[in-house]
């Protein structure tokens, strides 16, 4: 594959004119939306993140190590390290609690900067990275309903964590596959209406939380992402009971999370799990083949292999998008 310039949506983060001066001086001759698609993420000249920040030495943590996750629901660089962390939370979650935070990757169309001004600059992207991440990505949305901004969604999520944390990640997941593979606009209330219904969420308290409570959740979100110096997405901030941190940004691969974890706690140990697909499709709805080779430890091609003799035998449902394919426990 020839090397690619790629105009990124995912690494902006919108509220640039807050950070630092000295961060201001360090972006002057690079365009952050400008990006190389080997470091997963549009990224700012800084020096290797390890650092301590403000945060409350009474907090009592339920696990050794709290990763903060800055992430967005149309964030394609973010649906590119789903298998990254669903192997990470199967391998260490007896020692790693996930704190996810939303990042307001667009607020609208009200600026043109680095090729991209309007949403029909995105669909070409998105499938370009689609190849590049091994994730199903159909940009066709930007043609045919594209969204306005990444808020509805994002204040939705707050909305959805309201009621429950873990049907609340379900939640998140449900609203990539509908802009990701299923071309849906998810600023529109029937489609956010429709992924929460899917995962158990109360609907009706849902739109209560969403016009009320969620949006100052949100703000806030916005607001410790600027305190803490997040510039783009994915960004995880790995931070052990000492307050020491590790920053991780971009889609990396997964030994980089996983050196950030035992950086600040070295004698962890990973838990070993069962690779069977039942045991895989058990603990997740939907599984790509890029998620379903990592998790189970096999190369691509075998995955795919496997997959396919499931779905043959009808223990499985493939969904099939122009750039890959997703499959459901039948």
């Amino acid at each position: 594959m020839n090397k690619i310039i790629f105009i990124s949506f995912c690494s902006l983060f919108v509220n640039m004119t807050n950070l630092s001066a000295q961060n201001n001086k360090n972006m002057k001759n690079k365009n952050p939306l400008i990006c190389d698609p080997t470091i997963g993420s549009c990224e700012v000249p800084t020096q290797k993140h390890l650092h301590n920040h403000s945060v409350d030495k009474n907090q009592k943590l339920a696990k050794p190590i709290t990763v903060i996750y800055y992430t967005d629901p149309i964030c394609s660089s973010c649906w590119a390290i789903e298998a990254q962390l669903r192997k990470m939370k199967l391998e260490y979650g007896d020692f790693i609690q996930i704190e996810y935070h939303m990042g307001g990757l667009l607020p609208d169309w009200s600026y043109n900067s680095g090729g991209i001004s309007k949403p029909s600059d995105v669909a070409h992207h998105w499938d370009e990275v689609s190849v590049y991440y091994d994730m199903p990505i159909d940009g066709e949305v930007w043609l045919t309903d594209p969204l306005e901004s990444s808020y509805p969604p994002s204040i939705a999520w707050k909305a959805a964590q309201i009621q429950d944390e873990d049907k609340a990640i379900l939640f998140l997941r449900k609203l990539r596959e509908f802009v990701f593979l299923d071309k849906k606009n998810i600023t529109k209330w029937e489609h956010i209406s429709q992924a929460a219904s899917l995962v158990g969420l109360d609907t009706t308290k849902l739109k209560q939380d969403y016009e009320q409570t969620a949006k100052q959740l949100f703000e806030k979100d916005l607001q410790l992402g600027r305190e803490l110096g997040v510039r783009g997405f994915p960004t995880l901030i790995f931070k052990n009971e000492h307050q020491q941190t590790v920053t991780v940004y971009g889609s990396k691969p997964y030994q980089d999370y996983i050196n950030a974890i035992h950086d600040l706690m070295p004698a962890v140990q990973h838990k070993s799990y069962n690779y069977d697909w039942e045991f895989l499709f058990g603990q997740f709805e939907s599984l790509t083949v890029k998620e379903f080779a990592m998790l189970s430890g096999v190369e691509r091609n075998q995955a795919i292999q496997q997959l396919n003799e499931l779905t043959t035998k009808g223990y499985l449902v493939e969904k099939t998008i122009k750039n890959g394919s997703i499959w459901y426990k039948k």
